[in-house]
Order: C-alpha cells, then structure tokens, then sequence
C-alpha cells in the first residue's frame, strides 16, 4: 500500500497541479496582451523615427520565445520585415538566427537550418565575426539533430576558428563543450573527456561560473556512462554548487536528479530517494514538467528496488501522464507553430501573387502604352513618309514633266532637224543629178574640145552625190530620235551592209521611194531590187509588210 506521507505529498501536488492549470489560464491570456503590447511598442517605435529594431527589442524576443515562442516568432517576422525595409542588415540576420533558434527548440529542424544558413549569408556580408561564429555554433547543433555529425563538426570547427582570432573565452568553451558532447554520443569518451576539460579551462578563463557549472555536469554524465560513480558525484557536486551560486535552479534540478540516480545505483535507495523527492518540489516550483516526469520516474525506480511495488506503480503512472502532457503540449505547440509558418508563408505567397499581379498588369499597361506609342508614332512616320513621298512623286512628276516637255521639244527640235537635213540631201542630190543630166547631155554632143573636161567634171559629180559626211551627220541626228534602233537590228541581222542599214533608216522614217531613189543616186527599179536583196537577207515572211516589221524593231 502507499504510505501516508506519499498520500500527503499526492494531496499537496494536487493542490499544486490546480493552482498551475490557474495559473496557465491567466498566463495564456497574458501572452496575447504581451504579444499585442510589443507590436504595438514595435510600431510606435518604428513611427517615431527610429531607424531600426534596437538589441534591447530583440533580446526581448529572446527571452519571449522561452515562454510563448510562437508569438516571439510572429514578433521576429516582423522585425524581420521592417529590417528589410530599413536595410538593416544587423537585425534582419539576428532575426534570421532567433528564428533558427525558436524553430530548433520546436524540433522543426529543417527549417532551422534555412534560417541558420540565411543568417549566416547575412553575417558575412557584414563581417560580424562574433555574431557568425555563434551561428556555426547553433548550425552545429542542427547537423547533430539531423544526425549528419561530420557537417555538425565542421560547424564547430569554423567557430572554434573564430572565437580564437577574437579570444572569445566564453565562446570556445561553448564550442568545446558541444564537441565534448559530441564525441561522448559517439562514445569516445576519451575526447569527450578531452574536449570537456578545454571548455572548463575557457570558462575558467572567462570566469563564466555557468558554463563551468554546465562542464562540470558534462563531465559527471561521462562519469556516469563509465561507471565511475565516485568520480561522477564530484563533479555533480561541484556543479550544483555553481549552479546554486548563479541561483539557476532549473538547471540544478537535473543534477540533483542525476546525484539521486548515482546514490541509487551504488544501492542507497532511501538517499536516492530523497534527492529524487528534492528534484521533484524544485520541478514543482519551477513549473518543469519534463524535469517533473523525470523524477516521477526515478522515484518509481526507488521503490522498485525497496520493493514497494504499489507505491512504484503510483510514480510511475504520475511520470507517465506528465510525459503524455508534455507530448500533448509540445505537439499543441508544434501544431500551433507549424500552422503560424503555414500563414506566413500562405500571406507571403499571397503577398508575392499580388506583387506579382501588380507587375504583371503595370507590364502589361507599359507594354500596351509603348504599342501604342510606337503605332503612333509608326503612323505618324508612314503619314510623313507618304507626304513626303507624295511630295517627291509631285517633284518627280513635275521634273519629268518638264523633262518630257523638253526631251519632245528636243525631239521635235532633232526630228525638224533630221528633216531639213534630209531635205537638203535630196535637193542637192537632185541639184546635182539634174546637173549630172544636163553634163551628159552636152557630153553627147561632139564638142570635142569640152568632152574631156565635162567628163572630169561629171566624174567629179559622182563622186559627191552620196558624201560620207552627210550620212555620218544623218546616222547622228537619227540615233538620238531613235536609241539602241542600230544595236536592236545588229542583234537581229548581223549580215547587214552600210547601204542596208541605210535603206532601213530611210523606211524607218517613212520616207517615199522616190525620194529614197534620189537620196542614193538610183532609180526606183534599183531601189526596189535593194528593197527585195534586204528582205531576203533580213528572213522576212512573205506577205509580211517590210515598213512594218522595220518600225516593230
């Protein structure tokens, strides 16, 4: 059966149990007014002029997120977001980080790691060497999470790198100590014991009496897994002193539980026993539930080996139910933080979408105006173009107007011009063949004293009738009247004469037969006989007009 002070202390921690659920309900009230009041001093802030969120601001988050931390993450996106407003690069990191942090104690590890790794981008453009090696510090933890221990220590490895160019004493004892630990999960408890006493002497060096505290149980732990129990005692003892010193009684309790399980296996039930009772009032009062659990537990574990089974039972059902609540809660937590980032992000998608949509319809209207401008202006380019055009067609038309006026003139001018001339070669062909007649004539008489003269002379005559100069001058004036006729009638009869393309000429010009038989000196018998001789040589059809097909080339 339990014993009456079990019963006691049973009634005592109901009593207790009541005035926390009390006291939860108002805190969770609380937090809404806390979270409503620090975004409200957030924008006042911000609307009074300030140019970015200040530390005090963000270690006030930090120490928000211990006890709400999804409102302390709500706070940190929105300093997040008027960091990036203000281009405050300091913040917008430091924020990236606290969110790392709050998503890590959350078991969301996946996404302490992308805020981490933005942080840590963040840092380096900054050069902040303090701020980056605290991240590789927290980027190590995450890796060792997600169990990827070689990507842990290479995290821890860079820090170490910086904490020892900034003699950071605090910060290398933190480092070793995490590589301690990592190494005592991988049980190689010499380096976890190597690594332990490095971050001891740092903290020695900074006079940090909580990270020796917290080496000191490092050390005990390894002590314990060794099963060293004197030595683990020492150093348990040595770190609840510290611990008591610096007045941190959340962390005491865990060494008080672990002095308990010691005392326990070395078979002291009843001191272990009262240690674990010890660990369960300050759990209590410090409202730590896991720490709570955990000493339920032990206690069960005491009774156990007393034999007093019933009374195991009892604490064992007690560590249980305060597990299965911390669970619950953690999983409420989880839930509460998971459905707080799928709002962000679902606002942030809708906030990209809109912004989106915003460029795309101002790309959309710039598109259509610069379309719009261009056909304008294309318009007004092809009406210019078109006048201009019309303007050049009027000058053209008018050039060529003149032009043709003048080239008719001339034409007339040459065409006048190859007339008279060719008046005149007629007139002084027929000038001379009357001559010539006449000569011949008195040639017929029997003067013979004027025979050999007259004979010169209409030898003479001959001679001159049909002059190259008069053709040369005629073929001239004929070719501007009639371009490439020569060229065209070579191209077809190539075989042609001087006297044939003269012919042609005088047919081309519609000239009559009988003054064409004056021109060359012959009568019109002869001429008909050339006019045939031509036809022959020129291939043209019989029936087929030669004036026509000489006026068709």
């Amino acid at each position: 059966m339990v014993i009456w002070d079990d019963v006691i202390c049973n009634m005592q921690e109901d009593q207790f149990c009541l005035l926390t659920f009390t006291m939860a309900f108002i805190f969770t009230h609380i937090r809404y007014t806390v979270l409503l009041l620090f975004t409200f001093v957030v924008s006042t802030a911000f609307a009074a002029g300030v140019a970015g969120p200040t530390p005090r601001m963000l270690d006030g988050t930090l120490a928000l997120s211990q006890l709400y931390p999804d409102s302390a993450f709500l706070i940190l996106k929105r300093l997040h977001q008027i960091a990036l407003g203000a281009n405050d690069k300091k913040t917008i990191g430091v924020s990236l980080q606290q969110m790392g942090k709050i998503s890590y104690a959350q078991g969301h590890y996946a996404q302490s790691l992308d805020y981490h790794l933005q942080a840590e981008k963040v840092f380096l453009q900054l050069e902040d060497k303090k701020l980056l090696a605290d991240n590789f510090n927290d980027l190590g933890s995450v890796y060792y999470q997600n169990i990827d221990r070689k990507s842990s220590r290479r995290q821890y490895n860079e820090a170490l790198k910086i904490y020892k160019k900034l003699n950071n004493h605090t910060g290398l004892g933190e480092t070793y100590g995490n590589i301690g630990h990592l190494q005592e999960k991988q049980q190689r408890y010499d380096s976890a014991f190597f690594y332990q006493r490095l971050a001891l002497t740092e903290y020695r060096k900074a006079d940090n009496r909580l990270g020796m505290a917290k080496i000191y149980e490092n050390l005990g732990s390894i002590h314990e897994d060794l099963v060293r129990y004197d030595s683990a005692m020492h150093y348990f003892d040595l770190s609840l002193k510290l611990y008591h010193q610096g007045k941190n009684e959340v962390a005491s309790i865990e060494v008080v539980n672990n002095i308990g399980d010691i005392l326990r296996k070395q078979g002291g039930y009843t001191e272990g026993l009262a240690y674990s009772r010890k660990a369960l009032k300050m759990s209590i009062e410090t409202k730590n539930e896991y720490q709570q659990a955990s000493a339920y537990r032990d206690i069960s574990k005491a009774y156990n080996l007393m034999g007093r089974n019933d009374s195991a039972y009892h604490y064992l059902e007690l560590s249980r139910k305060h597990l299965l609540q911390i669970y619950s809660v953690q999983n409420n937590k989880q839930m509460s933080f998971l459905q707080i980032i799928y709002n962000l992000d679902k606002k942030n998608d809708e906030i990209a979408a809109l912004e989106n949509n915003h460029k795309l319809n101002l790309t959309i209207t710039v598109a259509v105006v610069i379309v719009v401008l261009l056909l304008i202006i294309m318009g007004a380019l092809t009406i210019s173009r078109q006048r201009l055009k019309l303007r050049e067609s009027i000058v053209v038309a008018e050039k060529n107007a003149q032009l043709s006026a003048a080239q008719q003139e001339q034409l007339e001018l040459k065409s006048k011009e190859l007339t008279t001339h060719t008046l005149q070669v007629i007139q002084h062909n027929q000038f001379l063949e009357n001559m010539r007649s006449t000569i011949t004539d008195m040639v017929k008489d029997d003067k013979r004293d004027q025979k050999k003269q007259l004979q010169e002379l209409v030898k003479q005559i001959s001679q001159n009738i049909n002059h190259d100069q008069q053709w040369k001058d005629f073929t001239g004036i004929f070719e501007q009247l009639h371009q490439s006729f020569f060229d065209n009638l070579k191209a077809h009869c190539a075989d042609l004469t001087v006297n044939d393309i003269r012919l042609i000429a005088l047919l081309k010009m519609n000239m009559s037969a009988k003054d064409m038989a004056a021109i060359f000196g012959i009568s019109q018998d002869s001429l008909r006989v050339a006019r045939y001789r031509l036809r022959k040589k020129m291939n043209i059809a019989e029936g087929e007009n030669l004036i026509s097909f000489i006026q068709s080339i």
